[in-house]
């Protein structure tokens, strides 16, 4: 079902859109331009892309950063000046990059984006919004969106259709938006 051509706001979890992309690339993350990858979802559903709210964490540094790490800060400043300049416009929202026995989190992303969909929902920026993620501890936020806001909240999603697989989805998130999209290859392209 189609809604009427209205203004929208995309929300992406790049954590979450990373690993879907590198799904589609069998490892590798596909190259495609975050800007017409949101105006792909938005346009399959007669909606317009307004803004773009791209959550991310600069990559980790230790205190005496090494060569590697510092190249790799070098590489994010540049993905980062180039989504600044993109259209529609995306705002990016930065946590912070955590490293935990050899392996790195992001932290804060979360609560970044549930105190923009209370902005947002609160400023009456739009009547529709697009959330990419699979994260459960968005339901609360969701159902108070729809419910005192009246906003439509719009899941992009994708499954591999495996019970417990790094792709399974919650019913609890997927019950809790008015619609839901499957993100396919062909959205990155």
């Amino acid at each position: 079902m189609l809604f009427n051509m209205n203004k929208t706001i995309v929300l992406i979890d790049s954590a979450y859109l990373s690993y879907v992309s590198k799904y589609f690339g069998k490892g590798k993350p596909l190259k495609y331009k975050i800007e017409k990858f949101a105006v792909n979802i938005c346009n399959e559903l007669n909606l317009l892309c307004e803004e773009i709210y791209f959550y991310t964490a600069p990559p980790y540094k230790s205190s005496i950063p090494t060569d590697s790490e510092k190249l790799r800060q070098g590489n994010y400043d540049k993905f980062i000046s180039k989504l600044k300049l993109a259209k529609p416009k995306i705002i990016i929202r930065e946590g912070r990059c955590q490293k935990i026995d050899n392996t790195f989190q992001q932290k804060g992303v979360d609560t970044l984006m549930t105190m923009d969909l209370l902005k947002i929902s609160s400023q009456k920026k739009t009547d529709s919004i697009i959330i990419i993620t699979s994260d459960t501890d968005f339901v609360p936020i969701i159902k108070d969106i729809k419910e005192e806001h009246g906003m439509q909240v719009i899941l992009a999603y994708f499954t591999d259709r495996t019970r417990k697989s790094a792709f399974s989805l919650s019913n609890h998130l997927w019950k809790a938006c008015n619609k839901r999209i499957l993100i396919r290859r062909e959205h990155f392209l």
